[in-house]
C-alpha cells in the first residue's frame, strides 16, 4: 500500500451542492463538507491479509476479526499507542501527538472492558492490543479560531448551531491489532477518518480534530473485539454503564486503565464548544513503557 505523505494538500472537501449550505442545518446533509483522509498502512501489524474493506461516508477502514479465536480469551493487555515518525513530524509539539495517542489507548482500554478483564502486565494477558497512529492531518488552528469566533458571534444574534468553516479540517489514520500469547492475530484494523464541518467542533490546536476523532477509533476497534464482528454495521447501541461512567471522568472498571488517565468528561465538552485546545483540559500524562 502506498506510503505517500498526507498533508494539508491531501484534504479535499466532500462535494455537495452549494444549496445545501443555504438550507437549515436540520435539513442539510450531515457531511456537507469534510476532510478526506486516505487509508495508510504503517507496517506495524503482523499481517494485512484477509482484511475486509469498509468505505463509509465518514470512516474508511479495512478490518478482520477471528470471532472463533476470541471465545476462549478472557484477559487483555493494552499497550500504549505508538506514534509513527510521519505522524510525529506533522505536528509541531511532540506532546500533542502523544496526547492523541493516549486518548486512543484510553478508549481501547475502556471499550474492551465490556467483555475482557484488562490486566496491567503483558505476561498475564491472553490477548495483547497495540495501535499505531500512522498519520495526523493537522487542523489549521487559525481557521479553527476564526470559525469559533464566527460561531460564537452568530449565536449572540440567532441562538442556533452554526457550522464551522469547511476548510483547514484535520484528520487521523490509525492501525491496530490484537494477538494471542503465541502471536496469532485475532483482530486487525486499518482506519482513517477526517473531521467534518458540522459535527466536529473547531478547536484552536493543530491536533484539535485528531483529538476529537481518536476516541472514535478506540471505540470501533474495541467494539469489534467485544462483539466479534464488524463495528460498521447495524444501529448504534446504548453505551454500557461502565463506558458512561468512564466517559464522564469516573473511575474505570479495571485499575489497569488508570495508567492512561481519566477522561476530562464534561469539562472538555464545554471547552470544545468554545474552541479551547485539548491540552487545556486533558492534563493526564501519557502512559510510558510497554
Amino acid at each position: 500500500m502506498s506510503h505517500s505523505r498526507i498533508g494539508l494538500a491531501g484534504i479535499r472537501p466532500c462535494r455537495r451542492p452549494i444549496v445545501s449550505l443555504l438550507l437549515p442545518l436540520s435539513l442539510s446533509p450531515i457531511v456537507a463538507g469534510c476532510a478526506s483522509v486516505p487509508l495508510e498502512q504503517g507496517n506495524s501489524l503482523t499481517s494485512y491479509e484477509g482484511l475486509t474493506s469498509n468505505n463509509g461516508r465518514l470512516t474508511k477502514a479495512k478490518y478482520r476479526v477471528a470471532s472463533s479465536d476470541l471465545g476462549s480469551n478472557t484477559t487483555v493487555y493494552i499497550e500504549p499507542t505508538a506514534v509513527s515518525f510521519a505522524a510525529a513530524q506533522s505536528i509541531r509539539k511532540s506532546s500533542e501527538a502523544t496526547l492523541v495517542a493516549n486518548v486512543i489507548s484510553r478508549a481501547l482500554c475502556v471499550g474492551v472492558s465490556d467483555r475482557f478483564e484488562v490486566v496491567d502486565r503483558r505476561e498475564n494477558a491472553d490477548l495483547v492490543v497495540h495501535a499505531t497512529i500512522t498519520r495526523i492531518v493537522p487542523t489549521n488552528a487559525t481557521v479553527a479560531g476564526l470559525s469559533t469566533a464566527t460561531s460564537l458571534g452568530a449565536n449572540f444574534v440567532v441562538p442556533v448551531p452554526v457550522p464551522r468553516l469547511p476548510m483547514g479540517l484535520g484528520g487521523l489514520s490509525v492501525e491496530a491489532e490484537a494477538t494471542t500469547r503465541d502471536g496469532k492475530q485475532v483482530g486487525a484494523m486499518v482506519w482513517a477518518k477526517g473531521a467534518n464541518f458540522v459535527t466536529t467542533n473547531a478547536r484552536v490546536s493543530q491536533i484539535g480534530d485528531a483529538y476529537s476523532l481518536a476516541a472514535g477509533f478506540g471505540s470501533d476497534f474495541s467494539k469489534m473485539l467485544v462483539t466479534g464482528k464488524t463495528p460498521f454495521k447495524g444501529f448504534p447501541k446504548i453505551p454500557s454503564a461502565q463506558k458512561i461512567k468512564s466517559g464522564l471522568g469516573g473511575k474505570p472498571k479495571y485499575p489497569a486503565c488508570e495508567r492512561f488517565g481519566r477522561s476530562p468528561g464534561l469539562v472538555d465538552f464545554a471547552a470544545s464548544q468554545v474552541g479551547l485546545p485539548p491540552s487545556w483540559t486533558d492534563k493526564q500524562p501519557a502512559a510510558q513503557g510497554r
